[in-house]
């Protein structure tokens, strides 16, 4: 079993843990009414993305998410999450080393000590999730379910939810050639991780798209070999189209972060099917540190 099978086994319990750990990080946390940025990159960015819509979702106040190196220059706000896997990412320790008030900002990671913490007003270390595989899965998401916890979101029906979709048999892999993953509101960034997943692991091809955005240019390119996946709820017309279009829609849509187990589960197959390493795809390292 490779590296990130054996991670991916275990989010449940992983997410399980980091919601009891929640409540004891709320001080470092925003607070309901902050004006809040969540930053991050690859992986990281769309678990940024996510939460930035759960929280405005919820009315807990004005959330903007930004790639680490795209974060607009002079723009205010109370309170800076970020997030770095290994805390080593060049372009998340230069935002925070170069923020007016490093104390309102919080690094969420999975390595203590790193260079990212030394500019955080706080660092919450998520060691337990840390992860061999270069790919990320289980740190991903176990901090994203820290930070959906600590916004008052229950997510123990997503880690039961994704102990069903672990148990599953996969079935067949390899029967599509294009993958289209759609979300709505906070699962728009679920869905951009899900097709992360297949690229970064199998080389595959896949898209990810706002779902209503769907209809407006990227259904042209649905063939019949082509499988649209809804992560959460997501407008059934736009689904309906993507088969008059000529596409197949997955018909399994558990609960957004299991559906992401699921989009994971089958990138490690399709790598599997075409003789790849899923642990160390082409090109790609564990951290992107710039000199």
């Amino acid at each position: 079993m490779s590296a990130i099978e054996r991670e991916i086994l275990t989010q449940p319990a992983d997410w399980r843990r980091a919601a009891d750990l929640a409540p004891g990080y709320a001080d470092s946390l925003p607070r309901t009414g902050e004006r809040v940025v969540a930053v991050g990159c690859g992986t990281s960015l769309h678990m940024a993305q996510a939460y930035a819509a759960a929280r405005e979702r919820h009315g807990l106040g004005e959330t903007d998410a930004f790639p680490a190196s795209e974060m607009p220059a002079g723009r205010r706000y109370d309170r800076v999450v970020a997030i770095s896997r290994s805390g080593t990412t060049t372009e998340v320790e230069r935002l925070l080393a170069d923020l007016p008030d490093p104390n309102r900002s919080v690094l969420v990671t999975g390595v203590a000590g790193a260079p990212c913490a030394e500019h955080a007003g706080s660092a919450i270390v998520l060691d337990f999730a840390d992860e061999e595989s270069v790919v990320q899965t289980r740190f991903a998401t176990t901090a994203l379910v820290l930070l959906l916890a600590a916004l008052g979101i229950d997510t123990s029906v997503d880690a039961d939810a994704a102990e069903l979709v672990l148990e599953q048999p996969l079935g067949e892999v390899g029967v599509y050639d294009r993958h289209a993953f759609l979300g709505a509101g906070w699962t728009v960034g679920l869905a951009a991780e899900a097709a992360l997943k297949l690229r970064e692991a199998a080389g595959a091809w896949a898209e990810a798209y706002p779902a209503m955005e769907y209809r407006h240019g990227p259904i042209s390119t649905n063939a019949e070999r082509t499988l649209v996946w809804p992560i959460g709820d997501v407008d059934p017309s736009v689904l309906d189209d993507a088969v008059r279009a000529g596409s197949a829609v997955h018909d399994s849509n558990p609960s957004p972060l299991a559906a992401l187990v699921l989009a994971q589960r089958t990138a490690v197959a399709l790598a599997r099917a075409r003789n790849l390493d899923p642990d160390h795809p082409h090109s790609l390292t564990r951290s992107v540190v710039l000199p």
